[in-house]
């Protein structure tokens, strides 16, 4: 079963929950454009994550999801607000969801954890989880080594459950691709940045449309907390600082607030700009209901000549 029909949304894609910008607000519109989507709670209270959702609900009556970091400190009083508040879908990272499973269940709440690794989704699946994202390095932000092609049909021979594509889609080529390794959906992220909708500055969505295949880096591998960013001069002088060995306080000071100088600010240059090395296929702002229906109906296209492509192998 496709992930749209076990959700009852019209096209099977997630919305990732990008920190600073997975606002109540985009996620509304991504909902009312057929995908999933996800507001971010990154480090929200539970008061907080009550508001964001009573504020979703008066934008939408489309399904939509909450992400929630599990290293958050207000975990636990999260929880007990979406399950209370009867939220649909709920995605997770950095922890294990576990201890959580019998009271979102209860409250008809699906739960799709983010894993990096087979082990980990193996421990979901145990865990009670209705779904795993299996994301790849690509992807912007927060990542592990492990990429998507490799990953995900490894993760969907592990499991018997739903399995969710993310890191490195952004056409009908990787929704494809996505399919034929196995998953039943996909999870988008830097494509999105791209869209009318998305409440990012002006010049963080012209950088991710200037950006090359070449044009990301991954800082912090050394810490064991890699993230996928725009190589800009903040990136450059942190990977300059772990190579030299600093302390880890010297390299967090360089990127403390980072993310939000650039989502609000516009700060390409020292801000944190996360992405995708996708980006270099996103080359126009377009409404979020035009990216989804194009990918599509490029799905649609590309697997008519896909079929042309095999029946040619077959001499």
């Amino acid at each position: 079963m496709m992930i749209n029909q076990m959700l009852n949304i019209k096209y099977p894609i997630f919305q990732g929950a990008m920190a600073n910008i997975a606002t109540p607000e985009f996620a509304a519109a991504v909902s009312e454009s057929g995908a999933l989507g996800i507001i971010g709670t990154g480090a929200m209270n539970a008061k907080q994550v009550q508001e964001s959702i009573q504020k979703i609900r008066s934008l939408t009556d489309k399904p939509f999801g909450i992400n929630v970091m599990l290293m958050n400190p207000e975990t636990d009083a999260i929880m007990e607000v979406i399950a209370q508040n009867h939220v649909p879908v709920v995605t997770t990272g950095a922890g294990n969801p576990g201890k959580y499973m019998e009271m979102l269940k209860a409250s008809g709440t699906k739960v799709f954890p983010v894993v990096a690794s087979v082990a980990l989704a193996i421990r979901m699946e145990r865990a009670g989880a209705d779904g795993i994202i299996a994301e790849g390095t690509e992807a912007g932000g927060h990542v592990n080594e492990q990429t998507t092609m490799a990953l995900l049909p490894q993760v969907v021979d592990a499991v018997n459950i739903p399995v969710i594509a993310a890191g490195g889609i952004a056409d009908g080529r990787g929704f494809n691709a996505a399919l034929s390794l196995g998953a039943c959906g996909v999870q988008l992220g830097t494509c999105l940045l791209a869209s009318e909708e998305c409440p990012i500055h002006e010049n963080y969505k012209n950088a991710v449309l200037k950006a090359k295949d070449t044009d990301t880096v991954v800082t912090g591998r050394t810490l064991n907390t890699p993230v996928r960013i725009l190589k800009n001069s903040m990136s450059r002088q942190y990977l300059k600082l772990e190579k030299a060995g600093a302390e880890p306080e010297e390299m967090e000071k360089l990127t403390l607030g980072g993310l939000r100088r650039a989502v609000f600010e516009g700060d390409i240059k020292t801000g944190s700009v996360m992405m995708g090395q996708v980006a270099g296929l996103c080359k126009e702002i377009r409404p979020l209901s035009e990216i989804f229906e194009d990918m599509m109906n490029d799905s649609k296209k590309q697997l008519e000549e896909l079929k042309k492509k095999i029946e040619e192998c077959q001499c």
